[in-house]
């Protein structure tokens, strides 16, 4: 039987909002900083998100080797109920990788720390065939209800095509699915797959696309169905790079919201889409296969005073070279996106 989701989670979920993807902040010697860490989370709920997702690439899937997992995600969880109040609605997801046995495991551990929604990703899981990474799906999702998770290829996702998703949409514990592959035609793969499935309005759509955000926040998908048309929106973002400048996401959101009823978008809205793909490009490193992605992250972080340094939990991976230029140009010529002064009005008593 599926995992089922509470009320007040659901509506959040199908509503649409912000979950940024939350960093893991570390000391120099690559331990867990406790007061950095609470402080992002509780950066992240006075911003105004609705949820936050732990545990997932942002915060680095190495956790799991380190034994960083289970006090990463009960921190995040105590902290955003200290400042939430213990608000039904406030989303947690939490990830969930490796085989079945592991994938249990994580389940289990992200329910009994306060975590109502998984993130299943299939990364590692590369030589599974699709049939059997259905069953995974299907196993994990009645231990914890499921956030299906397309991750780019370029940092060890797998190409999944139309009749994966379709049948993964049919999957009675599946309440949403993060589209991540940075690839316009996988987007659309996912999107069929979804209002193809009797189960269409119990799966919320998010984007993962760092480098298209507000034109998947923005973009009506009508896709015929049989004899009729059905219309899908993607309804809010679990991103990596919501969890930077998270202020100013949560405002784009509500901008986008505002205009989903009319009949024109207007053109500034849509040169600020590629302003936004410029910036991710610099904090993602897209120039170097995103070689640099964590890295960037902390390092837009670390020059707000939210984190000491850039430091990841592999000694090898850092700021790729000009990466730290790049951030530089993005904040001069950007600065409408960035939430600086946000955060410089606030990050004392977030790092008390």
């Amino acid at each position: 039987m599926a995992a089922g989701l509470a009320p007040e989670a659901k509506r959040t979920l199908s509503e649409g909002t912000v979950i940024p993807a939350h960093p893991l902040a570390l000391t120099r010697d690559r331990r867990l900083d406790e007061r950095r860490q609470r402080a992002l989370t509780r950066y992240y709920v006075e911003a105004g998100v609705g949820g936050i997702a732990v545990g997932v690439h942002t915060t680095q899937f190495e956790i799991r080797d380190v034994g960083l997992l289970e006090p990463v995600l009960r921190l995040a969880s105590r902290t955003a109920d200290e400042v939430t109040g213990e608000a039904p609605g406030f989303l947690k997801v939490a990830g969930v990788c490796g085989d079945t046995t592991q994938a249990l495991e994580e389940a289990a551990l992200a329910r009994d720390a306060g975590y109502q929604l998984g993130l299943l990703s299939f990364r590692g899981l590369g030589d599974w065939s699709e049939e059997r990474l259905l069953e995974h799906a299907r196993a994990v999702s009645e231990a914890i209800p499921v956030v299906g998770f397309y991750l780019q290829t370029a940092v060890g996702g797998r190409r999944l095509g139309y009749d994966f998703w379709r049948a993964f949409a049919d999957l009675p514990g599946v309440h949403a699915v993060k589209i991540a592959p940075f690839d316009r035609y996988a987007t659309l793969d996912v999107v069929r797959a979804v209002c193809a499935s009797e189960r269409r309005d119990e799966i919320a759509l998010y984007t993962g696309n760092d480098d298209t955000i507000v034109t998947d926040l923005l973009t009506p998908y009508r896709v015929r169905v049989g004899d009729r048309t059905v219309e899908k929106r993607i309804v809010g973002g679990l991103l990596g790079q919501w969890s930077v400048w998270t202020r100013t996401a949560v405002e784009l959101l509500d901008e986008v919201r505002a205009y989903r009823n009319r009949d024109a978008v207007p053109t500034e809205l849509l040169t600020r889409a590629t302003r936004w793909t410029d910036a991710n490009a610099a904090v993602f490193d897209a120039a170097n296969r995103f070689r640099g992605v964590i890295a960037g992250v902390h390092e837009v972080l670390r020059r707000q005073g939210l984190l000491e340094g850039v430091w990841c939990l592999d000694p090898e991976e850092g700021l790729s070279p000009g990466q730290a230029d790049e951030i530089a140009r993005v904040r001069s010529e950007h600065p409408d996106l960035i939430d600086d002064a946000f955060v410089a009005e606030r990050k004392d008593a977030w790092l008390r």
